[in-house]
């Protein structure tokens, strides 16, 4: 297994089904703060759909489709990048993270997703990575900024909200000459 340096203490390893007892004890610990912006089948709440979530993305990766790697700060798990989708042959990725909130302000995740869109964009020639986000998750955008990615739109009400109201979706986006361009 390979790890990769964030920081001093914290580094980006892939995240497998066999992982999924760690997996599930990190989302106890960010179950509340991530759930209003996450997909409710991400947050897992027993071994079995921990393992499940894991899987899917193991499915995704043998596929081509896909991948999710933890971020362990001070070795714990404590977040994580994923593709949610992954489409070489099109050259276009969505990227999407998670991060619980006693790891936030050090700067995991920007690098975090630095490191998968770099291997993206140099190794596999995507040219368009995307991150789309629930428009009141203020995290997720600040995030996208740091990332240099430009607002595209916003996509009005797409998704249920779980309390009777719809969400706007905000899409961001960073081409693959704009990544390679960031200074």
């Amino acid at each position: 297994m390979f790890a990769l340096p964030l920081t001093a203490d914290a580094e980006l390893r892939p995240l497998h089904p066999w992982q999924a007892q760690e997996f599930l004890a990190h989302l106890e610990r960010a179950r509340e703060h991530i759930a209003p912006w996450v997909s409710p089948a991400f947050v897992a709440t027993d071994l079995d759909s921990a393992r499940a979530v894991l899987q899917r993305y193991a499915d995704r990766s043998a596929r081509d489709a896909g991948g999710i790697w933890g971020i362990w700060w001070e070795g714990i798990l404590v977040g994580g990048v994923m593709f949610v989708s992954f489409d070489a042959a099109l050259g276009i990725c969505e990227a999407g993270c998670w991060l619980e909130p006693g790891a936030e302000g050090r700067g995991l995740v920007t690098r975090a997703v630095e490191r998968v869109v770099d291997w993206a964009v140099g190794e596999r020639g995507i040219q368009r990575v995307e991150w789309r986000t629930n428009a009141g998750n203020v995290r997720s955008i600040k995030a996208a900024r740091r990332l240099g990615m430009t607002r595209d739109g916003t996509l009005r009400q797409v998704y249920p909200d779980g309390a009777g109201g719809r969400i706007d979706l905000e899409v961001w986006s960073v081409l693959a000459a704009e990544w390679r361009a960031r200074g």
